[in-house]
């Protein structure tokens, strides 16, 4: 039986240390650096040959640097006679891209799977792909795993009003999620439809479902410049909402994020720790922000529960 061999990737050292502890095991050794004229350069710092190898490389940061570094380092142990490469992937890039949603508009996610298979990939593990049906662009196997234990976990042991809660989508094409989770904590469920001028910019906002006098719970897979759950959050407390939160698993936080966190009605926004975003947080302290799954901080500025 191949032994497994653990490598990280530059986009969340942390995550992957967190992960090697877990198993008991060391990161295995590599090196990662860039030409002068930016051009990435990896070396596999021990023999891979017939291992089993698992390279975790996250969708955050520089992404398009960050895709490259994987496809170099799948390619890297895959000539180099590893038994198979698995690419565990935690946030995957190009997500949203998923479909061909206008004229002339590019399928990207296919194309990021096309380039993980050509590179060598053997297996994926994601979480919480935005769509599902990126699964179906692969022709390996792919683990989608779900953040939702997790997230029953959290609301029962932190929202002590959570058997009057109800479970809100920002968006239609959270309903599965939502519902699911819903079903699990048996409360009822309420989406909001919005339509968008552009990307990252939402026109209008209907809400579907009656959250008057409740603690109303967004739940959702990622927030990139957070307007969507910003703009959910208060047209919740409009319907009468008495307490908003929001749930995330990945949480990009570009741009505007922060400020919009802010100044919007949150009791708490909670995140999972997938996507590297420590140094920024704790830098603009935002009192609000949570982190779950693998690290909360005892000394993060913003652990009300930790």
């Amino acid at each position: 039986m191949p032994n497994i061999v653990l490598f990280s990737g530059s986009s969340h050292h942390d995550l992957s240390q967190k992960v090697a502890d877990r198993l008991g095991l060391e990161l295995g050794k590599v090196i990662t650096k860039k030409f002068s004229n930016q051009e990435t350069c990896v070396e596999i710092g021990e023999s891979v040959r017939g291992e089993d190898v698992y390279i975790i490389q996250s969708g955050c940061g520089e992404i398009n640097d960050n895709l490259m570094e994987l496809l170099i380092m799948i390619n890297a142990c895959k000539i180099a006679s590893s038994s198979r490469v698995t690419a565990v992937i935690p946030c995957f890039p190009y997500a949203r891209q998923d479909k061909k949603d206008k004229s002339r508009a590019p399928i990207s996610a296919k194309l990021v799977a096309n380039m993980l298979s050509v590179a060598g990939a053997d297996h994926i593990i994601t979480m919480d792909l935005h769509a599902s049906q990126i699964q179906g662009f692969f022709d390996i196997a792919v683990d989608n795993l779900y953040a939702e234990p997790a997230v029953l976990q959290w609301i029962k042991e932190h929202i002590p009003e959570w058997k009057n809660c109800i479970i809100v989508s920002p968006d239609a094409g959270g309903a599965k999620r939502v519902t699911s989770i819903a079903d699990r904590l048996n409360v009822d469920f309420a989406l909001i439809h919005k339509e968008r001028k552009k990307a990252n910019e939402v026109d209008r906002m209907v809400l579907v479902g009656d959250v008057k006098d409740r603690v109303a719970i967004l739940v959702d897979d990622m927030a990139d410049t957070c307007g969507t759950i910003c703009h959910a959050a208060d047209k919740l407390i409009d319907a009468g909402a008495v307490k908003v939160y929001a749930i995330l698993t990945h949480g990009i936080f570009s741009g505007p994020a922060i400020s919009r966190i802010n100044s919007a009605p949150f009791e708490a926004v909670q995140c999972s720790s997938l996507f590297y975003q420590f140094t920024t947080l704790a830098v603009l302290k935002c009192p609000d922000l949570q982190g779950w799954i693998v690290w909360i901080p005892s000394d993060f500025p913003g652990n009300k529960f930790g």
